[in-house]
């Protein structure tokens, strides 16, 4: 793990810039074995629930968001929030601001699901309704070589 940034001396508090996080990226991130993150969408009452799996001992960034969310996490997750990096651990129900550009780290198995309105009903266009950066998200990059699972043996905080 000494390859993987610490979040509490690359964000010592609040929201980061969503400029600073885009060359963290660039700089850092982009330069790590790539880990593969399932996302799955449920599009149901005018609103889109985007959940995804990241496994333990994962660095990732969320996309930037066009509009006020709600996310759902449940795992172990050190992450970046209004009041600086959180460790998360179990069952959180979060609001999100429009703006929001997050880094995260898992300490185990993490399941992230963020809601929010919309009124499309095709996956493709409701991503880019939700962000500008939806060309960077994990189901639209093509090309990508992924590392192998981490091997890493532990309970789940939550089942599957």
């Amino acid at each position: 793990m000494s390859d993987v940034p610490d979040l509490q001396h690359l964000i010592p508090g609040g929201m980061p810039d969503p400029a600073r996080v885009c060359e963290l990226e660039d700089a850092v991130l982009l330069g790590l074995p790539q880990v593969s993150i399932e996302t799955t969408h449920v599009v149901h009452g005018g609103m889109c629930a985007r959940t995804i799996f990241i496994p333990a001992g994962t660095v990732l960034t969320g996309a930037l968001t066009n509009c006020d969310n709600v996310c759902v996490v449940c795992g172990d997750i050190t992450v970046t929030t209004d009041d600086g990096p959180q460790r998360l651990t179990g069952y959180h129900v979060l609001p999100a601001q429009a703006g929001a550009k997050r880094i995260g780290l898992t300490h185990s198995d993490t399941w992230w699901t963020t809601v929010w309105p919309t009124a499309l009903a095709d996956i493709e266009a409701i991503e880019d309704e939700f962000t500008s950066e939806s060309q960077r998200l994990a189901t639209r990059r093509t090309g990508v070589e992924y590392a192998e699972p981490n091997q890493l043996k532990g309970i789940s905080a939550c089942p599957q």
